[in-house]
């Protein structure tokens, strides 16, 4: 195992009702800036939550930070939050907003444009952030991490920054996500644990292997319900019995327990970390537009064959802790544990081939793109550091 300093200063309020504790967290006085996506919160009644909670506080409002969260709307709500000398942000909604909020949180505090921050990777200078969560996913809400886009430049970049003061989870905010967004949600999460697990075979730690382990085969085991009662709910009109309600509170407390531990230091402790599959994500996101958690359905299968004969020993690992796979060849068991990874993405809905998202012709231009963007800055990721521009482009054909 690695030498690693581990220290994780967010504080968690999970569960039912717990949006009403928001104005005993936040120190009186504060100036608060509360940052919205495009609307949800009011349908599903957090924003209404949130509002009566913070009855009497000097808030101001900013509402529109998208999906991918853009440089181009956080400088409209930095400009805002100068204007109106905020100093403290609360965000709520899923991780975009949270990421989008953070940047928001340095850019309060820096002279210059906030791109500048995002260029630079890091940043420690801030405005406190919370949040109230409202899509499980990237653990935004328990992590210092966030990812901004750039329109003008079609680029889009991770960067560093403080955790959040505290966050609410409340299971019941997440019961109006649209499917698609859910299954999203789901793979996001589950490579986010492989980036952590995948890398090298035995010898870092069992401790790390097992968390890890235990988080994907409760994903495993919790999506088919999910999406199952999901689909009823929405054949039914949007609506569910008690007994049904209270079953999709327990399956969505559990995914977004899985979520936020997915991504919060907790199963990154001394081990290498891979992180390819992510950056390769990002690129094609930032150039076409494909939602983030699809791209990494698409990118993890193709870069686990790709690159098998570094992974094998830990492919094999996972097949049998994971899916029960332990007979055949070395070869043949790891290819199945690839491949049951690309059916578990296919069976919560999403595609895992470019060439379902767009032509053959689109598919070849952008690995062109995303390999000469990696050659162009010098990067090469994965626990190995091997993962180059060539690399990503044959990766990338084999996600075709």
């Amino acid at each position: 195992m690695d030498n690693f300093i581990f220290q994780n200063p967010t504080r968690l309020l999970f569960g039912r009702g717990m949006i009403a504790r928001l104005a005993g967290e936040i120190p009186a006085g504060k100036k608060i800036m509360l940052t919205f996506g495009g609307g949800s919160v009011k349908k599903n009644g957090v924003y209404d939550q949130v509002v009566a909670a913070l009855k009497g506080r000097d808030c101001v409002e900013f509402w529109g930070i998208e999906p991918n969260p853009k440089i181009e709307t956080l400088r409209r709500a930095i400009e805002l939050g100068k204007q109106e000398k905020v100093d403290f942000l609360l965000a709520v909604g899923g991780g975009s907003v949270i990421d989008g909020t953070k940047l928001i949180g340095g850019g309060l505090l820096y002279d210059g444009d906030a791109w500048d921050l995002v260029k630079q990777g890091s940043f420690t200078e801030t405005v406190p952030v919370a949040s109230v969560l409202t899509l499980p996913a990237t653990g935004s809400e328990m992590n210092y991490n966030g990812v901004i886009s750039c329109l003008e430049t079609r680029e889009k970049y991770a960067f560093v920054s403080k955790h959040p003061v505290f966050s609410i989870l409340d299971p019941e905010a997440t019961f109006t996500l649209p499917l698609h967004q859910i299954s999203c949600g789901l793979a996001d999460t589950f490579v986010h644990v492989m980036e952590q697990y995948m890398t090298c075979p035995v010898g870092q730690s069992r401790l790390m292997d097992r968390w890890a382990e235990g988080i994907l085969m409760s994903l495993v085991e919790i999506a088919p319900e999910i999406i199952a009662l999901s689909r009823a709910e929405a054949e039914a009109g949007g609506t569910l019995s008690e007994e049904d309600r209270q079953k999709k509170y327990d399956l969505m407390a559990d995914f977004m327990l899985n979520a936020t531990m997915g991504l919060n230091g907790f199963i990154a402790m001394g081990v290498r970390q891979d992180w390819a599959t992510h950056m390769i994500g990002h690129e094609i996101t930032a150039l076409t537009g494909l939602t983030h958690g699809e791209t990494l359905a698409i990118v993890l299968p193709a870069l686990l064959r790709e690159l098998l004969p570094q992974k094998r020993g830990k492919l094999l690992q996972y097949g049998e802790r994971v899916w029960g796979v332990s007979a055949g060849t070395l070869d043949n068991r790891a290819l199945t544990a690839i491949q049951h990874t690309e059916d578990f993405f296919r069976s919560i809905g999403l595609r895992t081939r470019l060439t379902e998202c767009m032509g053959e012709a689109e598919a070849e231009a952008l690995a062109d793109e995303i390999a000469r963007r990696f050659t162009e800055r010098g990067v090469a990721f994965g626990e190995d550091a091997n993962v180059d521009g060539p690399l990503a482009r044959a990766i990338l054909e084999r996600a075709k």
